[in-house]
């Protein structure tokens, strides 16, 4: 197992923020986000608590999958601005103590990217082995497609050389060749080139098909994973303390691979799909046992590897892992139209329409995305309890303009409303009643609660750092879990449902002479001489409490 200086793992401890910059902040007024608009909303991520930035992508695209089919890996898309604007946002965030990681998407390419462009002309093009054909018609694949109501094969034919291409995706989006080595040299090039502007590292897309040898021949590539570790020393080289974070929606055990195993040499961290679709169960069933399970069946990583967790991202709420009746049960609480699904595997809505705008549900599950084990990510607008648009396509209906004040277009941009990317989100979560600029004056509101929320997980680092540990309760309905790092012991309890509950706890070494000190609350409560307490919570109640003893210096 590697070594590594503590003080290098910023992204144990980290807040990660991500954004579209077409959808962030209008500056120069056309209608669509851009860097410069970016630059000047920093502060709002500062101030929230940010450490991390994470950029979805912002290279020229021929628009057919929301910025994810890139025609140059080199490039700035020209409604956003350029590389100088790209540097100074960089530039402010690291001045602002904030990092900036941005998608690599590597594991495709475009259509319309010159490499496809130049391997579709001819056989005997250069680029000809950086994509995968085949010469005879392919086999019924529907069943492989990611986006089964958009495409039927993961082959489609070229007409111009009358052999097939594979994508995974949309057909607009040629799979690259991984087992060819000028492809994996250009994907090192990239990296390098984006790296040298500044950037801490990447979120890596879809990393399971990126290392897929599907098609090709395999024995050029006998150990796809050895690419991966090159790939994290690489980043690790060009910038001494770089993160990979990695899309692997896998079963645990699958994800420790992309990890490296114990060794921890490959993808520093991994999104927790499981734990994520095993909290949404949880919540519709109204008892903890799904999610401790999963938290259960995360396997012992490396110190210097970590889980990410989230309660939204930027694509569908997948529910992939969850068996078709679990899933029922999920989309019947949170999804029960059609049109809140999509794929028939997942959800295209926000957290708080799916949990009627109740603020004490919509509280209770930030509360416990932040204390659990692990590296929270934020999806931009989630910090103010932004809505979704159903009428918008797809994926989409969670990706409207951000929305800054009660204004025009929410703040976001003084275009007209048709030349904006997407409409604003209308009915009882539109601008009028959510947006940054009316919540930034309220004690009360939801930004100030998550900047609460943000400050003491940055003050307990035994949530980055700590083992993690399920205490023993009476209450379905109830998880209670302590995290224990060096002299440290932090213990968080949540009522995932509509009752109070008083919640007796037993904690281990500790006495009469210990007390729970709340850190989101004015309050203490004292411990008996056999360590017991009892906790009082309100229906969808949550507290956080550090252990204090009598030679306690913790600041609390």
């Amino acid at each position: 197992m590697r070594i590594t200086d503590t003080s290098d793992l910023w992204w144990k401890t980290a807040v990660v923020y991500c954004l579209d910059v077409e959808t962030f902040m209008d500056w120069d007024g056309d209608g669509c986000g851009d860097f410069a608009g970016l630059a000047q909303r920093i502060d709002h991520l500062a101030d929230l608590g940010v450490t991390c930035l994470w950029l979805m992508p912002f290279y020229p695209t021929a628009e057919r999958d929301d910025g994810y089919d890139i025609t140059d890996f080199y490039g700035v898309d020209p409604r956003l601005g350029t590389h100088g604007d790209l540097v100074e946002v960089i530039r402010t965030a690291n001045d602002r103590g904030m990092r900036v990681i941005v998608d690599l998407v590597v594991n495709h390419t475009s259509r319309r990217h010159p490499w496809f462009r130049s391997a579709e002309r001819s056989k005997d093009s250069p680029f000809r082995d950086f994509y995968v054909w085949r010469s005879d018609p392919p086999p019924d694949t529907s069943a492989e497609v990611v986006f089964p109501d958009q495409e039927n094969s993961v082959w489609t034919l070229s007409e111009k050389t009358g052999e097939w291409y594979l994508h995974r995706f949309y057909k607009e989006q040629p799979d690259l060749n991984v087992t060819n080595p000028r492809v994996r040299d250009e994907i090192a090039k990239v990296m390098g080139f984006w790296l040298q502007l500044g950037l801490s590292g990447f979120r890596v897309d879809a990393v399971p098909f990126l290392l897929e040898t599907e098609g090709t021949d395999d024995s050029a590539f006998p150990e796809p994973h050895r690419f991966l570790r090159a790939l994290r020393s690489l980043v690790g080289r060009r910038s001494g303390n770089g993160v990979l974070l990695g899309e692997v929606n896998l079963p645990h055990e699958q994800q420790l691979e992309f990890f490296g195993g114990v060794d921890g040499d490959e993808l520093t961290m991994q999104f927790d799909f499981i734990g994520m679709q095993a909290m949404y169960l949880s919540l519709a069933r109204v008892d903890a046992g799904p999610l401790v399970n999963a938290l259960a069946s995360r396997p012992e990583l490396s110190p210097d590897s970590q889980w990410a967790t989230f309660v939204r991202n930027h694509d569908e709420l997948t529910l992939d892992k969850l068996s078709e009746a679990e899933r029922a049960e999920v989309f019947a609480a949170f999804g029960p139209e059609a049109s809140m699904q999509v794929y028939g595997r997942g959800l295209r809505r926000r957290l708080p329409p799916m949990l009627d705008g109740d603020p004490r549900r919509i509280r209770m599950v930030y509360s416990l995305l932040f204390s659990l084990p692990g590296t929270p990510v934020l999806f931009y607008g989630e910090e103010i309890g932004m809505g979704e648009d159903l009428d918008a396509e797809g994926r989409l209906a969670v990706r409207t303009p951000m929305q800054w004040t009660s204004g025009r277009n929410g703040g976001f941009s003084t275009a007209g409303p048709r030349r904006l990317p997407g409409p604003v989100v209308s009915g009882g979560f539109s601008p009028e009643f959510v947006n940054v600029q009316d919540q930034r004056h309220d004690p009360d509101s939801l930004l100030s609660f998550m900047k609460l929320l943000i400050s003491r997980y940055r003050e307990s680092p035994e949530l980055g750092w700590g083992k993690f540990t399920v205490l023993d309760q009476p209450h379905p309905s109830v998880l209670a879990h302590a995290c224990v790092w060096d002299d440290g012991t932090m213990v968080a309890v949540h009522n995932l449902g509509a009752e109070p509950r008083t919640v007796p706890l037993t904690l281990q070494e500790c006495d009469a002479t210990h007390r729970l000190v709340d850190l989101l609350q004015e309050a203490s409560t004292p411990v008996s001489d056999d360590g017991a307490v009892e906790l009082a919570l309100e229906g969808y109640g949550h507290r956080w409490l550090r252990v204090v003893g009598p030679d306690s210096r913790r600041l609390v």
